[in-house]
């Protein structure tokens, strides 16, 4: 058995991490569904492709909150947060080799680490889900299962749009935020985009 791990939610600055593992016999598998870089589907064929995955593969999805990446980033790097992810989907997955998406700028180091604390052969590389279609797959999963938390949490906390710093709209959610003296839960207090915008939006008072 393989698997293939990737994230969604890296870096965005609301919203949870969310890291998914796919586990099935070969990347032909996923290769026969005709699987891509998340990043590179529409919403529309994620959720098919998504569909279609659930019936070929047995999934483990890891969610992170805000609050708890925030919490653990008292201590930790957001890296170490993913290698964390990525050792309890090897362990509930159990598989004979592990694909996945590094974080790390040195894709060797990751592997023999998760290696040793797993006891299974990985293969870590930078735009692995370009490489190997179990990891294309992961990201699917992983997007999919992102955006379902996203459009929940805007039923409670109005639309905030995608929930990463390059999108407009979640700027000026966040401005908004601030300017009232209140980040809800689901804002990752401490990534550098939340001070920025607190330091501009205090010097507009």
């Amino acid at each position: 058995m393989i698997a293939g791990i990737d994230e969604a939610g890296k870096g965005c600055v609301i919203g949870p991490l969310v890291v998914a593992g796919v586990c099935a016999t070969s990347n032909s598998i996923f290769e026969s569904l005709g699987v891509k870089d998340s990043k590179k589907l529409s919403h529309k064929r994620r959720l098919e492709l998504a569909e279609e995955i659930h019936k070929v593969a047995r999934i483990e999805v890891v969610k992170v909150e805000a609050e708890k990446l925030d919490e653990l980033m008292n201590f930790k790097t957001i890296n170490e947060v993913l290698k964390d992810c990525y050792a309890e989907l090897i362990n509930r997955l159990k598989p004979e080799k592990v694909y996945l998406d590094s974080p790390d700028v040195i894709p060797e180091r990751l592997a023999i680490e998760l290696k040793r604390s797993c006891g299974v052969e990985v293969e870590a590389a930078h735009k692995a889900e370009d490489k190997f279609a179990s990891v294309a797959a992961a990201s699917i999963i992983a997007k999919v299962e992102r955006e379902k938390e996203i459009e929940n949490m805007k039923k409670t906390f109005g639309d905030f749009g995608s929930g990463y710093s390059s999108d407009p709209k979640t700027r000026e959610y966040l401005k908004a935020c601030i300017s009232k003296g209140f980040l809800p839960p689901i804002v990752r207090k401490k990534w550098k985009t939340v001070s920025n915008i607190s330091q501009l939006t205090l010097e507009d008072f």
